[in-house]
């Protein structure tokens, strides 16, 4: 009897993970012990471009009313929304251009852009789409800060300090700012006119 000799498997390609996103040049983020690694560059990457604006418009973000699924994927498929600070500067002619947006439905949406200018420091937070950051955490991160700015500037050791701040959460969140595409991004939405009380 001729014994064959055990056939293995062949072994899978070892695949290396890019540091950067292939679209949008972002860093790309793993936490030890997950398996997904993700794209950092969460308000400006083109992949990730109509979720971050379907969210940043939602109820509990900037309650943005007509600013629904399928407009927004219009929009962003006719390359009218680059990043979500660009739906401030569309026009009433330019809603009305698209599929199943009369005059009436696109001037009401601008009303509503306008009205959505006057937020709130948490809700804004929340807007922004921080991966592990819920209303809840977004309301801590406001009542500490007080503001954007110090915000974007702490560090892991600060963001930890506070009650209720995870290692995980606030690598997050260190992330998410540590990209400039996020920085410049939420300086446009100031500069649209985007504020809350001091």
């Amino acid at each position: 009897v001729r014994v064959l000799p055990e056939r293995r498997p062949p072994r899978a390609p070892e695949v290396t993970m890019p540091a950067h996103c292939p679209v949008c040049g972002s860093e790309i983020e793993r936490l030890e012990g997950e398996s997904v690694a993700r794209c950092s560059g969460g308000l400006y990457c083109a992949a990730q471009r109509k979720e971050a604006v379907k969210h940043f418009a939602s109820r509990r973000a900037l309650d943005i009313e007509g600013l629904g699924d399928k407009l927004v994927e219009q929009l962003v498929d006719r390359d009218l929304v680059h990043d979500v600070s660009d739906v401030y500067h569309l026009t009433v002619e330019q809603f009305a251009g698209l599929e199943r947006m009369a005059e009436k439905s696109a001037s009401n949406l601008v009303t509503a852009l306008e009205k959505s200018r006057d937020t709130t420091l948490e809700r804004f937070i929340y807007a922004l789409g921080i991966r592990e950051v819920g209303e809840s955490t977004a309301q801590i991160l406001a009542r500490e800060f007080g503001g954007i700015e110090p915000l974007q500037d702490a560090d892991i050791e600060t963001l930890q300090a506070i009650h209720d701040i995870g290692p995980v959460v606030a690598q997050r969140i260190v992330d998410f700012f540590a990209e400039q595409h996020n920085r410049d991004v939420i300086d446009k939405l100031i500069k649209a006119g985007i504020h809350w009380p001091a």
